[in-house]
This record gives C-alpha cells, structure tokens and sequence, in this order.
C-alpha cells in the first residue's frame, strides 16, 4: 500500500514540475521571422479595432442598444482571446523555444476554453437578439431589455468561468508522462486529453458535454433562430424591405460561419484528412483570425460605428478622422 501511495505521490510531483512542448510551429521553423511579423500585426490589429469600437460605442449615446451591448462583450471577448494565445507564441519564435510549463499550459488552457464557451453563447444571444427584433419588432424593446441584456452577458461569463473550471481541475487530475508534445500551437483541455496516459473517461464524459451545451446547443439555437428569420423577411413586402431586414443579420452570420466552420473542422473532421499545417492555418482562424476580423465585419462596414469612431477621432486628430472617412 505504501509502494502505490508512493509510486502516485512520484507521478504527481513528476505531473507538477514537467514541460509540454507545443509543435504547431516545428514544420516552419525556416520562416520564424515572417511568422513572428504576421502575429505582431495581427495582435496590433485584434486590439486596436476592438478598443476603437468599444470607445466608438461607449461615447456616442445612438450606440447605446442591445446589440451593441453584445458587441462591446464579443470585443472585450476578442481581445482577451488573442491575449492568451498570441503573446506565448511571440515569445516562443523570439526566444526559438516550443515548451510551456505545466502551470502555464494549464492556464492557457482554462482561459481558452472560458473564452470560447462565452463566445458560443454572446454568439447565440446576437441570434436571438436579431430574431425578436425582426420577428417580433413591435415587442423588441420590452423583450430584450437592459435588464435582459446584463443578464444574458452576466449568465454567458458565468457558463464559461464554471465550464473552463470544471475542465480544467479534471484535467489538472491527470497523469502525463512520455514525450509531453502537443501537435498545436497553445494548450487546449482535448488535446491534453489525448496525451494523457492515464484513464480519462471522465474528462472525455465532460469534455463531450460540454462541447454539446455549449458548442451544439448554441448553434442549433443560432440555426433556429435564423430560421424563424429568414420565414420571417420572405413575407415582408417589398424588395428594399427585404434587403433591409436581412442586411442586419449578414455581419453575425458571416462570424458565425467563419467561428463555427473552423471548429467544425478542428474537433469533428478525422485529424488523418488534414495536414498540420491545414490545422494550424484553421486554428489560427478562430483563435486569431476572427478576433481580429470582428471589428471589421461588425462594426466598422456599419455606418453607424463608422460615424461615431469619426466624430471621436475629429475630437483628437482631424488627420485620423480623414483616414477613417476614406
């Protein structure tokens, strides 16, 4: 009894203090340098645009609506996601280093999975949001609210700080032993899952669960819902009416596609089908790529965001107030 009391006590001390190597980047070693030049600009850009919106929003009293509201969360959202993933690995193609520690690796890992099961679901609220303005306008302010909006932002953080903590202490429970290399470029819950040697039933039970809460169950809400949307805009008379109606809904359902499309492919597609440079390019997509696209798509082809983010840079620079109207 004492020699398997201390043969879990050697695993666990050997679990605390061990490194994961991250080879996501191992195949283009030859190009660190354009690499490192592509994610600094793109880190640039992700905080850049989404601090421009949120002040864009925060100032101009118009912009002070429901989905606005959820626009202001989806860009704190973005920049805290490119945050966690973004500055290890310019540090990693800086310092031409691919391990993470233990405590770092599952921090990353945490904070993902916090930041992708409350993008799922704001994505979610967006579609409902767009449903009851469209389907039911005549009731859209007594609906969705303020009161509405703080509790579905407030409900969307609280699913993803339970989820991440769930996932995440199951996986802290884990053994690891052997190589310890991911074939990615940050930590996430289900590739640690994979690499574990010891029984993950449980964890594989969990992570299941929540994919299907969180990941399934909100885009078959957003299907739903687009549904009732698209029944709903057939039956408006009028072309221009139409045109409208569906114009409100283009930006979300152009994230939703690229956000979901790249899940898809990443966690349901055989990982044999694909090479790892085709997974990497896919995971930059909705770990990077669509963080910094949001302000784009969302707001700054709105002429609404367009004109407030003017009117706050004629404040403080008429040459940036220039830059933007072009």
């Amino acid at each position: 009894m004492a020699a398997v009391h201390g043969e879990t006590m050697e695993q666990r001390n050997q679990t605390i203090s061990m490194e994961f190597t991250l080879l996501g980047l191992s195949h283009l070693s030859g190009f660190r340098g354009f690499i490192f030049l592509v994610y600094v600009t793109v880190f640039f850009m992700t905080v850049l645009g989404n601090c421009l919106i949120i002040v864009a929003i925060t100032v101009d009293a118009h912009l002070h609506t429901p989905m606005y509201f959820f626009l202001v969360n989806l860009s704190l959202l973005d920049m805290c996601y490119t945050s966690i993933t973004v500055p290890n690995i310019l540090c990693d193609i800086a310092l031409q280093s691919s391990t993470i520690s233990f405590a770092g690796c599952m921090s990353q890992a945490y904070l993902f999975t916090l930041c992708a099961t409350v993008e799922c679901m704001l994505l979610a609220a967006m579609a409902c949001d767009r449903y009851v303005a469209i389907c039911r306008p005549l009731h859209y302010t007594l609906i969705i609210n303020r009161s509405a909006c703080v509790l579905l932002a407030v409900f969307a953080w609280l699913c993803g700080l339970l989820n991440a903590t769930i996932n995440t202490l199951l996986t802290l429970g884990l053994v690891f032993c052997g190589a310890n290399s991911i074939k990615h470029m940050y930590c996430e819950v289900q590739p640690l899952i994979r690499l574990s040697c010891s029984d993950t039933r449980i964890n594989d039970i969990c992570a299941t669960l929540s994919a299907a809460m969180f990941g399934v169950g909100c885009l078959i809400l957003i299907l739903t819902s687009y549904f009732f949307i698209g029944m709903a805009i057939v039956r408006i008379p009028g072309q221009d009416g139409k045109i409208k109606a569906f114009s409100t809904c283009t930006s979300h359902i152009i994230v939703v596609l690229l956000y979901y499309g790249a899940l898809i492919f990443m966690y349901l597609l055989p990982s044999a089908s694909s090479s790892q440079a085709l997974n990497m390019a896919v995971s930059m997509v909705y770990s990077t790529g669509t963080p910094m696209l949001n302000p784009i798509i969302y707001s700054l082809r709105n002429q609404q965001v367009k004109g407030a983010l003017m009117k706050a840079m004629s404040r403080k620079n008429p040459v940036l107030s220039l830059t933007f109207s072009l």
